[in-house]
């Protein structure tokens, strides 16, 4: 057992263990937590007695709420750009670095799944998620939009499933998870600790021994009419499709509309859209560059501020309404 304070690893029977072990913070992402994983994967490697691979968070309130979203704000504030690159640069790396790994990397997915939680996870072949999992990419509320590959991934997922999550930031369960695409299996809570030890023992077998019957699809019901209302090509249009409905779902998905960053919205739907042509590389290289663009927008100190800081979930964006936004202002944030 290793002894940094933030990522406990180990060797168990078959498998090697990751623990992110920052419970207080929601096990949130920093450099050193990307540097210990990474490094640890890299040992693993070519290890004949590590099988596979098995990741989870500490405590019940989250497996991963994300990155250190306050670091990233003061770097950039104070023109410490470098600090930011190198956090993304090294966080991109290991998003792919876990999605190319040779041996079965499985994500226990219990309490939040956020952000950088997501990259952590998402990108496995084996996501478990329990049925107090909660998986969400709320970064246009905070003026950012959805990176680790997520523009990658949630062009991916059936329908416009991704761009409703991605624009909206709202949270679906982890029985939703798997109907969705960003689980694999469904295991309740009180059985998780089991499956893990059975990892240690019998391997990626446990999986299929320790599912559970799968709930239904809260969003059945509604997928055509999502599908509908966010295939559309502007943001403009996707809340005159919304505005037409008058479904409770359609209600939710209006008001965290009006709520986040409208620059935001304008920006992520763009790159959802050029993100169905590419690569998971090359989707990665593409969201580091727009990191550059977007963090120098106001938007994204100001959301941070709001939602993280000072915490008064009222921000001032700049500019204020959807229809405000200037698509100049846009192409820019891309040509950059």
């Amino acid at each position: 057992m290793t002894t940094e304070d933030t990522v406990l690893t180990s060797r168990d029977g078959r498998v090697g263990r990751i623990l992110l072990n920052r419970p207080g913070a929601l096990n949130a992402l920093d450099l050193p937590m990307l540097r210990a994983c990474a490094a640890v994967l890299e040992t693993w490697r070519e290890d004949p007695h590590v099988h596979a691979v098995v990741i989870e968070g500490a405590g019940d309130r989250a497996f991963c709420a994300g990155g250190d979203i306050r670091a990233l704000r003061d770097a950039q504030l104070s023109g410490n750009r470098a600090a930011a690159d190198q956090f993304f640069a090294e966080e991109y790396a290991l998003n792919l670095t876990i999605a190319t790994y040779p041996k079965p990397y499985v994500a226990l997915i219990d309490g939040l799944c956020m952000g950088g939680g997501i990259g952590l996870s998402v990108h496995a072949p084996y996501r478990v998620a329990t049925e107090q999992a909660g998986f969400a990419m709320p970064e246009t509320a905070i003026g950012f939009f959805p990176d680790i590959g997520a523009t990658f991934l949630l062009p991916r997922l059936p329908g416009e499933l991704g761009t409703y999550l991605g624009l909206t930031g709202l949270r679906v369960s982890g029985a939703d998870a798997v109907h969705a695409g960003l689980a694999t299996h469904f295991t309740p809570r009180e059985h998780l600790a089991d499956l893990s030890a059975a990892l240690a023992r019998d391997g990626i077998a446990a999986l299929a021994t320790h599912q559970q019957k799968l709930p239904a699809f809260s969003l059945a019901g509604h997928r055509d009419a999502i599908d509908h209302c966010f295939s559309a090509d502007s943001v403009s249009e996707i809340v005159s499709r919304l505005q037409t409905s008058h479904a409770e779902w359609a209600e939710a998905a209006l008001k965290a509309l009006r709520h986040v960053s409208p620059s935001a919205l304008h920006w992520t739907l763009r790159a959802l859209r050029r993100g169905r042509d590419l690569t998971l590389r090359q989707a990665l290289d593409a969201e580091f560059a727009l990191t550059r663009t977007t963090m120098a927008h106001p938007d994204f100190a100001e959301g941070v501020r709001a939602m993280v800081v000072d915490k008064d979930r009222k921000p001032a964006w700049r500019p204020p309404g959807i229809a405000d936004v200037d698509p100049g202002v846009i192409d820019a944030l891309f040509a950059g």
